[in-house]
């Protein structure tokens, strides 16, 4: 199985992707898939990755994908989650499509894979529009990791993988409603 991981900016969020999504085909039996996460076209962002067009690249760039998950920050914008189920129908015809916005942003579901300050309480750091400049940025600088690749995601998102159902857990309905799509998916190819 080949995935192909689409994140609105690749620079930093491939760090907490790849890990992530190859422990959870590991932990649904798909130890043997590939994670590419799409480095070409950078899409640049989350106005970008939701562009028709811009999805069209990526799916003719990567053929002999088996399934594509696009990942982008939900940014407090309630509204997303339409558009991605517009992306999904739209790209779901062929292969296997699907897409998430990470509330509020990709680096929660790194927060969730680790121990936090116990002065921090999860349900305030689930409720942050910008999770990365109030928590994940201070957690990397508190753990010394921030001058790390990808201000400390590659590190953190390693460590976050090894407790992925600590991600499921605290992150139902984002990353497990995607974690069950995908599960749905390997189990009916």
């Amino acid at each position: 199985m080949r995935v192909v991981v689409i994140p609105e900016d690749f620079r930093k969020d491939q760090y907490i992707l790849a890990p992530i999504f190859r422990q959870l085909l590991r932990s649904l039996g798909s130890a043997q898939a590939r994670v590419t996460v799409c480095q070409d076209p950078l899409l640049g962002g989350v106005g970008e990755a939701l562009k028709s067009e811009r999805i069209e690249e990526v799916v003719e760039r990567y053929p002999m994908a088996d399934m594509f998950i696009l990942c982008v920050d939900r940014d407090g914008v309630v509204g997303r989650r339409h558009r991605l189920d517009q992306i999904e129908t739209e790209f779901g015809e062929h292969e296997a499509f699907l897409a998430e916005n990470a509330w509020e942003e990709v680096e929660t579901w790194a927060l969730a894979g680790l121990d936090l300050p116990k002065e921090w309480s999860w349900s305030a750091v689930r409720a942050e529009v910008n999770v990365k400049g109030v928590y994940f940025d201070e957690l990397a600088r508190r753990l010394g990791v921030a001058a790390g690749p990808g201000g400390g995601r590659k590190r953190l998102g390693e460590q976050a993988a090894r407790r992925l159902s600590a991600i499921r857990q605290k992150c139902p309905e984002d990353f497990g409603r995607l974690a069950r799509l995908i599960e749905s998916e390997l189990a009916n190819p």
